[in-house]
C-alpha cells in the first residue's frame, strides 16, 4: 500500500473519519445538537408530566369538588332572591332585613374572611389546573405543527391552497380576480 493510501486510511479508515471528528471539536455537529435538544425537551415534558399530573380520585374527593361547587352559585342565587323577595312582599324583606342589621361587625369580617379564603383557595386552584393545561398544549405543539404540514402539502404546496389543474371552472375563476 502506499503512502496515499496509508494517508486516506488514517483519514477515513478503521470506521472513523478524523476530519470530521476534528471539525467537531470547533463546530458544534447539527445533528448531535438536535438529539441533545430533543432529549432536553423530552426531559423537560416528563418533568411536567410528573408535576402537574393528576392524582386517581377516590370517592371522598369526587365528593368534595362536589360540594366545592355549591357556594357560588349558591351566592348568586341568594342574592337574586333577595331582589325577588324585596319586589314581592316588601314588609317580610324588611324584617328580614331588620334582624340582619343586628349582627355584630367580628361577625362580618369573619363571614368576609371565610369568603375571601375560599374564593383565593379556589383561584389558586384554578391557576394551576390552567398551568397544567397550558403545559399539555404546548406538548402538542410539535405533533400539531407536523399534521398541518402534511395537510398543507396534501392540499398543493406552502400556500396551503388545493390544486386547480383539474378544474377548469375553477381555474377560470381564479384568472378573473377570484380570491386573491
Amino acid at each position: 500500500m502506499g503512502v496515499i493510501g496509508r494517508f486516506f486510511e488514517f483519514l477515513f479508515g478503521s470506521g472513523r473519519n478524523v476530519l470530521a471528528e476534528t471539525a467537531e471539536v470547533f463546530i458544534e455537529n447539527a445533528e448531535g445538537a438536535g438529539q441533545r435538544e430533543a432529549q432536553a425537551r423530552a426531559a423537560v415534558m416528563a418533568q411536567f408530566a410528573g408535576e402537574f399530573a393528576l392524582p386517581k380520585k377516590g370517592w371522598f374527593d369526587r365528593f368534595m369538588d362536589a360540594l366545592n361547587r355549591v357556594p357560588r352559585p349558591a351566592m348568586a342565587i341568594g342574592t337574586l332572591g333577595m331582589f325577588v323577595a324585596a319586589m314581592v312582599d316588601p314588609i317580610w324583606f324588611a324584617a328580614r332585613m331588620q334582624g340582619i342589621a343586628l349582627v355584630p361587625d367580628p361577625l362580618w369580617w369573619l363571614l368576609g374572611a371565610i369568603v375571601s379564603f375560599y374564593f383565593g383557595a379556589r383561584y389558586q386552584a384554578k391557576g394551576q389546573e390552567f398551568r397544567r393545561d397550558v403545559a399539555g398544549s404546548v406538548a402538542m405543539a410539535q405533533r400539531v405543527t407536523r399534521n398541518l404540514s402534511a395537510l398543507d402539502a396534501l392540499e398543493g404546496g406552502a400556500e396551503g391552497r388545493p390544486v386547480i389543474q383539474g378544474n377548469p371552472a375553477l381555474a377560470e375563476w381564479k384568472r378573473e380576480g377570484g380570491e386573491g
